[in-house]
């Protein structure tokens, strides 16, 4: 007996896991593309040839290869922050702060981040989709996060009334990540994690003699 049209119609449409999972491999065999061949070189046909997708689909999905690089590192700094509700934490600003900076401080220095940087000072110049689609993707959202969490009225009544906001995402980012050149033209060197936390603990120290006001 045949079975009816709308049960064959129910069958062979994927259900919302089937095509959020097949969107994460998606995702996990571009980014590993780029960081193998770089972004100039992987081309869209390659990564569809390893995903077992048709090009059109990530047209179609992402727009084409800045679209999906975009979605590649916006994917992993939501699953990043998704334990990180800078907006509603009700604690103590240096709480908040020192937890956020432990966890980007390691974001920031795995070897995944640093080869993609690498990747992005190296063809950003003869590639502006690349420059536009790595600052969108990442630090752009991040520096807003923190410019909201650092203009909510609580938080904001505990810094310097001379602070300029505009500029306190990214001086906060700057002494979370040290000097990132050093990790870019040389080998990275083997630092013990206590080593570097301390480290860390040191520039935000310096971050919260600069921003927040006197008791």
């Amino acid at each position: 007996m045949d079975k009816p049209v709308n049960d064959c119609k129910a069958a062979g449409r994927p259900k919302a896991a089937e095509v959020e999972a097949r969107t994460q491999e998606l995702l996990q065999i571009a980014g590993g593309l780029f960081l193998k061949n770089g972004y100039t070189k992987t081309s869209l046909e390659s990564i569809a040839r390893a995903a077992h997708v048709a090009v059109r689909t990530i047209y179609v999905k992402f727009g084409g290869k800045a679209g999906l690089l975009h979605a590649v590192l916006a994917d992993k700094r939501d699953r990043f922050f998704r334990n990180q509700p800078m907006q509603s934490d009700p604690r103590p600003l240096k709480e908040v702060v020192d937890d956020f900076a432990r966890q980007m401080y390691g974001l920031l220095t795995s070897q995944e981040a640093v080869d993609m940087q690498r990747i992005v000072m190296a063809e950003a110049p003869t590639n502006p989709e690349l420059a536009e689609a790595f600052w969108n993707g990442g630090p752009r959202q991040t520096r807003e996060m923190l410019g909201r969490f650092f203009a909510r009225p609580d938080i904001h009544a505990q810094l310097r009334p001379d602070i300029d906001l505009d500029l306190l995402p990214g001086y906060l980012m700057g002494c979370i990540a040290g000097d990132q050149l050093c990790r870019f033209v040389f080998p990275p060197e083997k630092q013990l994690p206590d080593q570097a936390l301390r480290e860390l603990d040191r520039r935000l120290e310096l971050f919260y003699r600069a921003v927040l006001a006197r008791p």
